[in-house]
Parts: C-alpha cells; structure tokens; sequence
C-alpha cells in the first residue's frame, strides 16, 4: 500500500523569492536596492517651467506617499525653474528627491543651467535619444561627466518606443546572417538588455561607480516587459527601476501594471516601481502612488496604511451598510494616518474587518485586528465586533457605524499607543 504522505509534504513556505542583491544607490537620502525597501516613485505631469503648479504636485505626490519625484526637464524654462521648485518644496518641510527626466538636449541644458544641476538628485537618461550618430557618445558622456561634478546618481532608462535604432539595426543584421534567426522581438528585447548595460558600462568608464547607477527597460506589454527584465536581472547587479510604460487608463493600467510587476517582483526583481497610468482628464495624478502602495501592500512587501477586508456582497447582502461601512471606515483611516502614524508606530500593520453577513463574517472578524459581522438579509439586526480573536461587544441601531469608528479609534490607542507598549515591554 502507498505510504500516505505527511502534511509536512505540502508545507510550501509562503512568500516571494529571496530579493535580488543589488548595488545599494542614495538618490537624495533614499535608499534604492540591496537589501532596502522598494521605494514609491511618480512623475509630475505639470509643466516645470510652471513653478507654481509643479510645486504643487511635487507636494501632493509626495505627501500621498512617493519617495521619489521625478521631473521633465525639457526645455531652458524648465531647467531654470527647477532650482525654484526644489527650493519652495523644501521650504514647505518636503524633502522628496527631485529626479529630472531628460531627452534630446539633457547635455546642453545640464552645462547651461548648473542651478538645474545642482538642485535635482538624480538624473533620467534615455540612451535612445541622449544623441544621435557622432554626437550620442560625446552627449552621453557629458551628462555622466556633470553627474560625477555634481556628485549625482543617473538612471539609464531604455525604453521600447526610443530604442537605440543603430544598436537595433545592427543586432537585426546579425541575427540575419544567423543559420536560424530568431525573432524580431526577440532581437528587440536583446537590444533594450544591451542598450542598458553597453551605457552602465560606458558611465562606469568614465568614472561612475556602480553605486550611482540605476537600470531601467521599459515596455507596454506585460509578458514583454516581465521577460525584459528576467534577462536584465540575469545580466547584472545594477539597481533597477520597474514600471510598464504607457499602461494606459484606469482599470487597464492597473491591472496590466500590477500583473507584470507583481511577478518581477515576487521573484525578488525590482528595487523601485511606478505605475505609468494615463490620467483621466482633470484626474488625480496621486493615484499611481496609491497604486503603487496597494500592490507593495498586497505582496507583503511594505506596510503603509492598516487593511480593510470586506466581502464583495451577494444574494445575502442587499443592504448597502457594510458596503457604506467599510468605505467609511477606510476614508476614517486614511484621513487619520498622517497623525496615527506620529503617535502611533507600527499602526500600519493593523488589519479590518467590515463583513456582510454570518457566512464568512464572524471568521473573517475573528482574523483582523478588529473587525465587525454585520447582519445580513434575513439576519437578526445585531452586529458582533470582535478584537484580537474574540468577541468583545454587540453593535445595533442607527448609530452602529459611529459606535464601530470609535471602537476602532480606541483599539488604535491601546494597541500602539506608548502605555500599552510599555504594558507589553513590562
């Protein structure tokens, strides 16, 4: 008879792949890779040379939660106004790192506007355009040469839609002569891998230590994408930057964005993430930060704000409460982070619970922190509230939802206030 296998057979260890070590890079005071968490980056959509509003939305960014901004730098306007953006965010107590994003002309606007220079922590390269024939090495090399004045890391940012057409068009002749090609995209794909690491190379010739250097090689696809950075990853121990570019709007953005990065990512590959989102016209520009935080979150990576969990309703729930509920209980929360998170360390970590109905509700209560089982169809009008495992009380009446939100202001207290640490310490 067969032996009857053990559960300790199917004890698989929860979690992502051990994290890729990478070169550990400080842009501005921020930590990117080796063993450090992987941090938030935006862009602003402003144009820079429209101080007022690129200030604006650098705050905004950052005080949703970006860890780093990052800024076109396009034209002598804009390279004179980031001296002007950088010294007005900082006088509002925000000390984001300022990253410029530069194309074409980065060289140029560099040497003339040390101020540029100086101000910003990082700078974006984009070796598809940095130059063209004669002039690309000799422009690529002044940026990394005012990089290494300024003592400033760079970003190498290939990019799918700015490929180098040379470097292209010379892999493509090979793999034409090859006595069996392969395909267009797969010489595509080599030559966003080579563009990266042939430009790391050079800057470290120049005199870049490797410690300055960040990799980026972006696509719009998501298998594309996941396969790019495989080989990236394979190649080299630089930092990396992931992100799909031109994601798209709303929920295809996010869902295309969230599925190529969460694999990299559960392999251990990536060491900062942006999502790339279209906006809607007039649209919060902060939601690729948020977007950014929820699948960090999600993963087990980080923690940022406490989770809600609450059922998706069915035949059950035909109220709407549960579903008001717990849309205001995580509006209750993130508005009360910003102090929460002064007076209250480790309250991210907190989990809630808002169920609809005795199906799921009570083990999905007893699961949080704390968490509420309200009625549903059918059900008696009596809500269970239950904290650390167990059932503490018994809400009812029209006043349940601002009874359940003063709970949850009290478990906050208690749990991470300073008396109840010392309690535990003790």
């Amino acid at each position: 008879m067969q032996e009857r296998p053990s559960l300790s057979d199917f004890a698989l260890p929860a979690g992502p792949a051990q994290r890729r070590q990478s070169v550990a890079v400080n842009v501005g005071g921020v930590m990117v890779g080796s063993d450090h968490p992987i941090a938030v980056q935006s862009m602003t959509n402003t144009d820079t040379a429209d101080i007022e509003s690129t200030v604006a939305q650098v705050m905004a960014l950052a005080r949703a939660g970006s860890e780093l901004v990052r800024v076109t730098v396009d034209r002598e306007e804009a390279a004179a106004a980031v001296p002007h953006i950088r010294d007005k965010v900082r006088a509002a107590g925000i000390d984001v790192p300022l990253i410029g994003d530069f194309h074409y002309i980065g060289h140029k606007l560099l040497a003339e506007y040390p101020g540029c220079a100086e101000a910003l922590d990082k700078y974006r390269i984009n070796p598809g355009n940095v130059g063209f024939r004669k002039k690309r090495v000799s422009q690529f090399d002044a940026i990394i040469e005012t990089a290494l004045r300024y003592d400033k890391p760079v970003r190498i940012g290939v990019n799918w839609g700015s490929l180098d057409q040379e470097l292209l068009t010379l892999l493509m002749d090979e793999n034409g002569r090859q006595a069996h090609p392969i395909s267009a995209t797969a010489v595509m794909r080599e030559a966003m891998v080579r563009s990266a690491l042939l430009s790391a190379a050079r800057a470290e010739e120049i005199g870049m230590p490797r410690d300055k250097i960040i990799l980026s090689a972006k696509v719009s696809d998501v298998q594309q994408l996941i396969t790019v950075y495989r080989m990236l990853a394979q190649r080299c121990d630089y930092a990396l930057h992931l992100g799909l570019t031109e994601a798209g709007m709303s929920s295809k953005g996010l869902i295309a964005s969230s599925a190529a990065m969460g694999i990299l990512l559960q392999e251990g590959i990536g060491d900062t993430i942006r999502y790339s989102l279209t906006p809607e016209p007039g649209g919060d520009r902060s939601l690729e930060v948020k977007a950014c935080q929820e699948l960090l979150q999600s993963m087990g990576f980080r923690q940022f704000l406490p989770i809600v969990s609450a059922c998706p309703g069915c035949g059950r729930t035909t109220s709407s409460l549960f579903q008001e509920l717990a849309r205001d209980i995580q509006n209750h929360i993130a508005a009360r982070m910003p102090t929460w998170k002064e007076t209250y360390p480790g309250v991210e970590a907190m989990s809630v619970a808002v169920m609809g109905c005795v199906v799921n509700g009570p083990g999905e209560s007893k699961h949080a922190d704390i968490g509420i089982s309200l009625p549903g169809t059918g059900e008696q009008p009596a809500a269970p509230v239950f904290i650390d495992g167990e059932k503490a009380t018994t809400l009812r009446g029209p006043k349940l939802a601002e009874d359940f939100t003063a709970l949850v202001e009290d478990y906050v207290a208690r749990r991470y206030g300073g008396a109840s640490r010392q309690d535990d310490a003790a």
